[in-house]
């Protein structure tokens, strides 16, 4: 009974160990980063682990003397089958007198950032302003072929070919 009891115990200890909320983490002289995820779930609730990220915050800042300026914020919903909902909170630690603490503004980052990388083959056809002649062959081949789709009758490839050839 006492292994059962004791076994039951260890269980109990790793199940909970990844429940702990991790503290936070200094990532530079004045500024630390609280990151959270909320394992719950359906049954989690964001809205707590933010408010519990905050609070955390905040007890931690008054156990050093400082109040909370914070940095940004970036949240991640839950979704179901995919991941856990999270909570990061960047902030820095300031004296309560920090004329920057009356003025704090919370800038969250994106949760999504779309980029689209593409190619598109496009025909551009510019306007040769040269006083250069088209090439009589081109022209007579163009004209040729309009007559061939019906574009253009066979008197009329007769009367454009002439003025062609006239004008050369």
């Amino acid at each position: 009974m006492k292994v059962a009891i004791s076994m039951l115990s260890i269980y109990w200890l790793i199940l909970c160990g990844g429940c702990a909320n991790p503290g936070p983490v200094q990532v530079s002289a004045d500024t630390y980063l609280i990151s959270r995820t909320d394992k719950g779930g359906i049954f989690g609730n964001e809205s707590a682990l933010q408010a519990s990220v905050y609070a955390d915050a905040n007890k931690f800042a008054e156990s050093k003397g400082k109040v909370v300026l914070p940095i940004s914020t970036h949240a991640t919903p839950l979704e179901v089958g995919r991941h856990f909902a999270t909570f990061d909170y960047q902030f820095r630690l300031v004296d309560s007198d920090d004329p920057r603490v009356k003025t704090a503004i919370l800038v969250q980052r994106p949760d999504v950032v779309v980029e689209q990388n593409s190619q598109s083959k496009v025909d551009v056809k510019t306007l040769d302003h040269s006083d250069k002649k088209n090439d009589l062959y081109t022209e007579l081949l163009k004209l040729d072929d309009l007559r061939q789709r019906g574009i253009i009758t066979d008197a009329e490839f007769e009367q454009q070919k002439a003025k062609l050839l006239n004008a050369n």
